[in-house]
């Protein structure tokens, strides 16, 4: 089954619709609430266990983040390794993680974290979970994209947010992820709520782009969380965009699919191009004449947040 994400979750002001889903948002809230008292895993406080999550639904950049603190970990000579909870339908998170980083993955986090314990890994990196209660994180780390930000600021289902923005107080770093958008205000509203919070800016960098040719027109085609993000990084790259396809967040290519984007890029004489997520979802038998654009995750404050590292691992 297809689930795009509702438009109304995005715009700041809160819907007629928005204000009627607000009654099925309190089991969440009572979840949320008593989520807090649930023991807590200590297995083997030796490893330390970071966590990089989000409460906004999707599209924040927290793979590709997990992946760069994976690198700069393993520059520090820490024994790193990654762990992902198994999800049938994360099969392109779980692909780009196994093919960047050492990956440990599960049904249960705790599972994983006990192979990794096993093999004397310094530090592991979850990638989500900030909500699974029952893991003791030593660092916690939550994820935004700067031009969605927290929508209309609602829980799941009346908004896009698994936690109300208050729950900021838990958390020790946010990451602001876009395109050089001025994140001054955010900042503010974030130390507004915990004064001590760590802030780190990010952006896409794509290091592919010597491979395409910039006079053709180009389809794009995407199943990922904020494809708003895919595309503007295209167009900052001065990409000639003449045609958008949205898939929902993970979704799983059929022949069909990829049959009926190869013939619509035909028709307009276009060139296909798509994420490299996505691309590890087609089968290779289909994907010819179709290119992905592979980007890196830059921390404009790097050298502050490789600081940050070493003082608490």
């Amino acid at each position: 089954m297809k689930f795009y994400k509702p438009k109304f979750w995005d715009y700041k002001r809160r819907s007629i619709l928005s204000y009627l889903l607000l009654p099925f948002t309190f089991p969440l809230v009572i979840n949320n609430f008593f989520f807090k008292f649930k023991k807590k895993n200590t297995l083997n406080q030796k490893t330390r266990k970071v966590c990089i999550g989000n409460i906004y639904v999707g599209g924040t950049g927290k793979t590709p983040l997990v992946i760069k603190i994976y690198k700069i970990l393993k520059k520090l000579k820490f024994k790193t390794a990654t762990i992902k909870k198994y999800y049938r339908n994360h099969v392109d998170e779980q692909e780009l993680l196994n093919k960047n980083t050492k990956l440990y993955c599960q049904k249960k986090r705790s599972l994983s974290l006990h192979e990794a314990i096993k093999d004397d890994m310094d530090v592991v990196i979850f990638d989500d979970g900030l909500q699974d209660r029952s893991m003791n994180y030593d660092l916690k780390f939550v994820c935004f994209n700067n031009k969605k930000w927290i929508g209309n600021g609602q829980l799941i289902p009346a908004g896009p947010l698994r936690e109300k923005i208050e729950s900021i107080t838990k958390y020790d770093a946010v990451f602001l992820n876009g395109n050089e958008n001025d994140n001054s205000n955010l900042k503010l509203l974030l130390k507004k709520y915990n004064k001590d919070i760590k802030i780190f800016e990010t952006n896409y960098h794509p290091i592919n782009t010597d491979e395409f040719d910039l006079t053709k027109k180009y389809v794009i085609f995407s199943g990922i969380g904020n494809p708003e993000s895919f595309k503007q990084t295209l167009i900052k790259k001065k990409f000639n965009i003449i045609k958008e396809i949205h898939f929902p967040d993970h979704y799983n290519y059929t022949q069909k699919d990829i049959d009926k984007i190869k013939i619509q890029a035909k028709n307009l004489d276009a060139q296909i191009i798509t994420t490299e997520k996505d691309y590890i979802k087609i089968n290779p038998d289909e994907n010819d004449n179709i290119k992905f654009l592979k980007i890196e995750l830059e921390v404009t404050n790097e050298d502050e947040l490789i600081n940050y590292l070493q003082q608490n691992i």
